[in-house]
């Protein structure tokens, strides 16, 4: 799993999930992120030229959308309520990831990234680097915060 930066992103080619934000991603696949249609295309783009598994752009308060091959985009709409500090989102969204995915049980994707959408909503609700604890995200999933 992979969240890499414009100077090495080609380096990652054949990781199983990269999740580059939406500027990082324009940025290498040289295609203007107007709008969602131009960020299928640029996730259309990279997830052919980085042979992954999976391709998830993350779009800030417009969510997330994941690429699979042989898959249309699936859009994750964003679950935050309050946006205080985004430092650490994508980091948030890629351990979250990766922890749902390296559980042993069958994890889609899909599910993974809802997972870590609703732990990045926490995150920015919070001033500074944060965490989120177990309880919470529970507590958000059910619909309790």
């Amino acid at each position: 799993m992979v969240d890499p930066k414009l100077k090495n992103f080609f380096y990652y080619k054949g990781a199983t999930v990269i999740t580059p934000n939406t500027n990082e991603a324009s940025e290498a696949s040289r295609i203007p992120a107007n709008d969602q249609p131009a960020v299928e295309k640029i996730g259309k783009n990279l997830l052919k030229r980085l042979k992954c598994k999976a391709l998830v752009i993350t779009q800030g308060e417009k969510g997330m959308t994941i690429f699979e091959p042989n898959r249309d985009p699936y859009r994750v709409p964003t679950v935050a309520k309050e946006v205080y500090d985004v430092t650490g989102a994508g980091d948030t969204v890629i351990g979250t990831m990766a922890l749902a995915l390296g559980t042993g049980h069958r994890v889609s994707v899909k599910d993974a990234a809802s997972l870590a959408n609703y732990a990045a909503g926490i995150v920015v609700g919070k001033v500074g680097t944060a965490t989120v604890e177990k309880e919470e995200l529970l507590k958000v999933i059910k619909g309790e915060i």
